[in-house]
């Protein structure tokens, strides 16, 4: 196995220790200790994670100011923007209406959206290739429009000049404006607005009470963290929030706090059956596509055996583990999610302020976290999987 990356505190545990729920909770708070590290070393103005094992969430953490402005501080009800993590609430909710018959992810895209044109066969572009991240076009088409504010229908006339540069379904190519494609899509499958859709299926279910979709609804918190941009090495400027990838809520547009998301993570993990049923979680989180390039990510590099897209997840194999991930990085935000389903154990990090750091804080956390809870049990020991190590 490859899990070489570092974990500052790989050596606080003695060989001998058994992975348990004190183990996990030992995990966590050396974790604590390492995400407040780093956000004053590299004087980030705020952040929040949330450590989820076995159904529970059992360290959520907030540091720093929601504002350096007013100097507000994070508190667990923050709402930050997401950004791309925003692409597996769409992805699972495209897959309940599918479970439900309502299209089939092999249907062509055309069928939904026939005024979206490119040079190729209309039909050759399925939803599954939309949201797997597969539709061939060249990366990030039109994200340049996306930032300037241009709406998302008029951008999409802009495919028409557009070839996939290989046979949709083959390839990976990374897509925002083409990830709105899915919208009309669940729109008219499910006969009401996407952010309705989402709010009614995923939201109000799982009790994500903080969480919302949208330019509005962003500022209709008074409990909101404001973006944060570098200006010079470790000074921070607080800017404002812009519409433009609002305009793609399916792909960027969702906001949320830490208490929210340790509640998605819990779901998509498996808690919530009745919400999410587990072929839904298995069809979105299995590989569809290979991406290369995602093998030479700083910091998560030296990790990486392999990493795959699915359906609006990620998912990544160190060694023997699997991850199923995504990041987020819009303006003045950063944000992680990644679920170890072997293990029953997420980890998710909200920042406000654009920094790597926060693939730095991932990185280093899973490595550590497969070798302790992959250690050997002893005769007599609890049982090291997530399923039976909480009494």
């Amino acid at each position: 196995m490859r899990l070489t990356c570092c974990f500052l505190a790989v050596c606080l545990l003695p060989a001998s220790a058994i992975a348990s729920s004190g183990e996990v909770h030992r995990l966590a708070e050396q974790f604590d200790q390492r995400f407040r590290a780093v956000l004053a070393q590299e004087h980030i103005p705020g952040g929040a994670y949330a450590v989820v094992y076995n159904g529970m969430p059992i360290r959520v953490g907030v540091a720093g100011t929601a504002d350096m402005r007013t100097g507000r501080p994070v508190d667990p009800d923050t709402i930050f923007r997401v950004g791309s993590v925003s692409k597996g609430f769409a992805a699972t909710v495209a897959g309940l209406l599918a479970r439900e018959g309502r299209f089939a992810w092999s249907d062509p895209i055309a069928r939904y959206v026939p005024d979206f044109h490119f040079r190729g066969n209309p039909r050759a572009i399925s939803i599954g290739d939309v949201v797997g991240q597969s539709t061939g076009f060249i990366p990030h088409a039109y994200d340049n429009l996306l930032e300037a504010g241009k709406p998302l229908r008029e951008i999409w006339r802009h495919f028409a000049t557009l070839a996939p540069i290989c046979q949709p379904g083959s390839c990976y190519t990374y897509q925002n404006s083409a990830f709105g494609l899915i919208e009309p899509v669940l729109e008219q499958s499910a006969k009401e607005p996407y952010t309705k859709l989402i709010d009614d299926r995923l939201f109000k279910p799982l009790g994500m009470s903080d969480a919302s979709t949208g330019y509005g609804a962003y500022w209709g918190s008074s409990d909101r963290a404001a973006p944060h941009v570098e200006v010079r090495q470790k000074r921070w400027r607080a800017v404002t929030v812009e519409p433009n990838y609002y305009a793609v809520n399916s792909a960027a547009g969702v906001n949320a706090s830490i208490k929210d998301m340790a509640e998605w993570a819990i779901a998509a993990l498996g808690h919530r059956p009745d919400v999410l049923p587990p072929a839904v979680l298995n069809r979105v989180m299995t590989p569809r596509v290979h991406t290369e390039r995602e093998l030479h990510r700083k910091h998560w590099r030296d990790c990486l055996d392999n990493a795959w897209y699915g359906l609006g997840w990620r998912i990544y194999q160190l060694g023997d583990e699997e991850l199923v991930y995504h990041a987020g990085w819009v303006q003045g935000f950063v944000a992680e999610i990644a679920l170890s389903r072997r293990h029953d154990l997420g980890l998710v990090i909200l920042l406000n302020g654009e920094s790597n750091a926060i693939s730095e804080l991932g990185s280093q956390f899973w490595p550590h976290a497969f070798e302790v809870l992959d250690r050997p049990v002893v005769a007599g020991g609890p049982n090291t999987t997530a399923a039976s190590a909480v009494p």
